[in-house]
């Protein structure tokens, strides 16, 4: 008897799982599982962007930010970050035509903005293009520098 049983219920499973995957491999669109939506993730501008600068240079920037008209209210902790980069792109609004968003990202009119300033007094000869390349950087620390003694941390 105990057998019957035994033998009725693997029977009957067999069938369930086979009625179920025949089910399946038939199935239409309708019974077909929803489809994923892609998932997408809201990003930071960016992490920290010192152009070229040492820790050292990119903690004066961040104390001439919190002393000028930008300020600046984030650590100084020499990483220019999104804050750094808002405080500068306020600075470079106020004074040197920067036009765009205050978003903390150095892109292209950031960086224009901020080459015009250094043409003015930091040895920047280079064209007004928005490319941080060496001339700018150079400059970058060349005004970095000049701020060591005036806002000291």
């Amino acid at each position: 008897m105990r057998s019957t049983v035994l033998a009725r219920a693997l029977v009957g499973t067999a069938a369930v799982i086979g009625l179920a995957a025949g089910g399946l491999a038939t199935a239409g669109p309708g019974f077909a599982a929803p489809a994923q939506t892609p998932r997408t993730q809201s990003v930071s501008i960016l992490a920290t962007n010192n152009l070229g600068l040492s820790t050292t240079q990119a903690k004066y920037i961040q104390c001439f930010m919190r002393d000028a008209p930008a300020s600046y209210t984030g650590s100084i902790d020499g990483q220019l970050g999104t804050n750094s980069w808002k405080a500068m792109q306020r600075h470079l609004k106020a004074y040197w035509s920067y036009t765009d968003s205050i978003d903390g990202d150095p892109g292209p009119n950031t960086v224009k903005a901020l080459q015009r300033m250094l043409k003015f007094g930091w040895g920047y000869n280079d064209a007004i293009d928005g490319d941080p390349g060496a001339d700018t950087k150079a400059a970058f620390k060349r005004f970095a520098n000049d701020f060591a003694s005036l806002y000291p941390c």
